[in-house]
């Protein structure tokens, strides 16, 4: 497998283009496979070379040089690694391009993809599957918001992830202010019930029709939640890894994680974040098909944990996306 050749695929037309590109860095510097980089920039056209390489070091791209499709030898390499997070590359879309083009890719495909970067989407199909989720509802836009719970509560963009344009709504005067924010990023919302006095659980999720789940860490900050800053900013979150539990709630949240990872149909890898309640219910917040891969991320920290370094983590998806 030393001799794999894989095209690394960073930034994007997303508000998590910045972040994308930070775990590209990290991807290529530890790769144990020759690995080449393109990005997209932010108007939609593609770097590629030494361009792509300028970005990185840059850490953002405005403007590309190609459009799409670019010209990129695809056959050249033997996988696509997609770290193209938020939407328009973690919702389906670039998988389909790589369908079409037949080229083995790393990560859930088209539908888990989709599926899974839709809030509301993710929350039918696990409450049909008997997998708990909070309560939530969904707005549209131009629509009258109706609801059926009191606050405190969440406001999201359906579509989105990094916590980007999310808010916390202690009042109903405020829930129109957060649904205004939210309907910057996407045209649907969801309003999330809040958990209070919840820890946050996330658990690494890997393998295509057998996967298995890494140890499970927390998240612990002073913010009022776990907002884009507190995300990105060093010192503002601690992620305890492994998390302190006893080992059956480590155990039923493993289970949990795979249970939603298979009815998800996702393939590659997830991370799965948990609520852990005060009175000690567990509920599947989401799943990240394409979560952060900076060496410090969780996902990789999860998997050290579990004994499988960051090199070989690279390796393992490469393997899963040959695989299928």
């Amino acid at each position: 497998m030393a001799g794999l050749s894989v095209l690394v695929l960073a930034g994007g037309r997303s508000a998590e283009h910045e972040v994308s590109l930070k775990s590209a860095e990290g991807v290529l510097e530890a790769a144990p496979f020759r690995a080449e980089l393109a990005v997209i920039a932010k108007d939609g056209r593609w770097l590629l070379g030494e361009a792509a390489e300028r970005a990185l070091r840059q850490g953002v791209a405005e403007r590309g040089e190609h459009p799409f499709p670019p010209p990129v030898r695809w056959r050249d390499y033997d996988a696509v690694f997609p770290l193209l997070h938020g939407r328009f590359g973690e919702d389906g879309t670039i998988q389909g391009f790589f369908e079409l083009l037949e080229v083995p890719y790393v990560g859930a495909g088209v539908a888990a993809s989709a599926v899974a970067m839709d809030k509301d989407f993710t929350k039918r199909v696990l409450s049909a599957e008997g997998v708990r989720v909070v309560p939530w509802a969904v707005v549209r836009q131009g629509e009258m918001p109706l609801v059926p719970f009191d606050p405190p509560y969440f406001v999201k963009p359906a579509n989105t992830g990094s916590s980007v344009g999310i808010s916390r709504v202690e009042r109903v005067l405020d829930l129109d202010r957060a649904l205004e924010l939210a309907f910057q990023y996407d045209e649907k919302a969801v309003v999330e019930q809040a958990v209070e006095g919840a820890r946050e659980l996330e658990v690494g999720v890997l393998g295509n029709r057998r996967p298995e789940a890494s140890v499970v860490g927390e998240i612990r900050y002073q913010s009022a939640f776990y907002d884009y800053e507190t995300k990105y900013t060093p010192g503002l979150a601690e992620l305890d890894v492994p998390a302190s539990l006893d080992p059956g709630t480590q155990e039923t949240v493993q289970e949990l994680a795979v249970k939603a990872y298979k009815a998800l149909g996702v393939r590659g890898m997830a991370r799965v974040d948990f609520f852990l309640g005060a009175d000690g219910e567990l509920f599947v917040n989401e799943l990240n098909t394409l979560p952060g891969f900076t060496p410090t991320s969780m996902f990789p920290r999860l998997w050290e944990a579990s004994g499988l370094r960051y090199p070989e983590l690279l390796l393992r998806l490469v393997e899963l996306a040959l695989e299928r």
